[in-house]
């Protein structure tokens, strides 16, 4: 039986392919022969990546009408290209590389590629790639620089530990957070020459006076003035990458301030803080219209199983494969502070793991929450609404576990008939 596909079937008429580089791009513009209809024009051109060429290009394009300019996602040279042209009013599309492969036994050179994209693009057989908006470029710039910094300050201060084990000061093992306020102070005076080790542990407050004996054990080492030298340099890296942290989220805040709707709508998600919700906004911005459906978000963030099937078997281990590092990784962070919350995200997450492990449930409790979002954006009307941690149990009711059993035992053949227990 035929049915009707949504296929673009028309030709591009007037369309250009990039084939970028660092220095130079090559640029082929395919477009209709004014003088032999069915055939075309072709022309192949390089240009620099510096500014000025880029805009004679811009011009070009422009002289030509052409409506579409593809190019493909080379490291971070696509990027003046891109947003010069887009900023020329043309309509300009990223494609992911793997969806132009080379076709074997074809030419390959740094001008027949542009040729071969350019033909692939007028047939309408390319997917553009998502590219914010300026302004979610920059709010994105931002927070993925916040992070940057963070592990820069974590590492450091994982530097810290272990010069201090090189010097046998045990500080870690009484102390929880070596860089709390005592933690700093008894740093600082390390630093600054301080050996004895009833001195250091009178820096401790609060709880942590309760551990006098103990910390004054675990300063007794070898801390020399070599180690002085470094923890110093330490400290003040940390501190000032601590200051470049907080100015950061300052611009965040001020970058963030026309979504400051959206940042409240998110923040009810349980798990989902406002740190969570800038950088959920900074990747995927606020227009769903972007992804048609929840399932094209997930699918784009790489939180749905790869699908591969070939001769009717399902292929390969079903991983979701690789997306967008940031988004992931405060997908997962929430996922993880779902889990501790009397919400329904919380025991879906404490239902997976019981059975297929936390990996397993922070991928389909962090798919839950990009669903969630999704809805939320779509429709900036739409509150949200927990559905409370006995979902289940009040949707199957107090009967489902019967009913799984009956259900397996017709599957097995056997005939069930419930009668009223004497």
């Amino acid at each position: 039986m035929l049915e009707e596909t949504h296929d673009a079937e028309e030709i591009i008429a007037r369309v250009a392919a990039l084939d970028i580089g660092k220095a130079e791009l090559v640029c082929c513009v395919r477009v209709p022969s004014p003088d032999r209809p069915g055939k075309r024009l072709q022309e192949v051109d390089t240009y620099s990546t510096m500014t000025r060429s880029l805009l004679r290009l811009a011009d070009r394009l422009r002289e030509l009408g052409v409506s579409r300019v593809v190019m493909e996602a080379t490291s971070d040279y696509w990027k003046p290209p891109f947003y010069l042209l887009e900023a020329a009013g043309l309509e300009t599309w990223l494609v992911n590389a793997k969806d132009v492969k080379h076709l074997p036994g074809r030419p390959k050179t740094d001008r027949l590629d542009p040729v071969w994209l350019c033909k692939v693009a007028e047939r309408q057989m390319l997917r553009a790639s998502f590219v914010p908006p300026l302004q979610i470029r920059q709010l994105r710039d931002l927070t993925r620089y916040r992070v940057d910094l963070v592990d820069a300050c974590t590492a450091e201060k994982n530097r810290v530990e272990k010069l201090l084990e090189d010097a046998c000061i045990k500080l870690s093992v009484v102390a929880s957070d070596i860089f709390g306020v005592s933690g700093r102070d008894m740093l600082a005076a390390l630093a600054t020459g301080e050996r004895d080790p009833k001195v250091l542990a009178q820096f401790a407050r609060a709880r942590m006076r309760g551990k006098i004996s103990d910390l004054e054990e675990a300063f007794t080492g070898y801390f020399t003035d070599h180690h002085a030298w470094l923890l110093t340099k330490m400290l003040a890296r940390i501190d000032q990458i601590s200051a470049d942290i907080a100015e950061v989220e300052d611009k965040i805040g001020d970058q963030i301030a026309p979504f400051a709707q959206a940042v409240d709508t998110l923040d009810e998600i349980p798990g989902v803080g406002r740190v969570a919700a800038h950088v959920m906004i900074a990747e995927i911005g606020i227009d769903m219209t972007r992804f048609p459906t929840p399932n094209h978000l997930a699918s784009w963030a790489r939180f749905a199983p790869g699908v591969k099937e070939s001769a009717g078997k399902k292929k390969g281990t079903g991983s979701t494969g690789h997306g967008n590092r940031y988004l992931a990784r405060v997908l997962g962070e929430a996922a993880v502070a779902a889990g501790r919350t009397d919400t329904f995200l919380g025991e879906r997450y404490r239902r997976i793991t019981r059975r297929r492990g936390k990996k397993k449930a922070i991928v389909a409790v962090g798919r839950s929450i990009l669903v969630i979002v999704w809805h939320l954006l779509a429709d900036p009307d739409t509150r949200f609404h927990d559905l409370g941690p006995d979902y289940h149990d009040n949707r199957t009711g107090p009967d489902h576990k019967k009913r799984n059993h009956i259900r397996q035992l017709e599957a097995l053949g056997y005939k069930v008939t419930l009668e009223p227990a004497a």
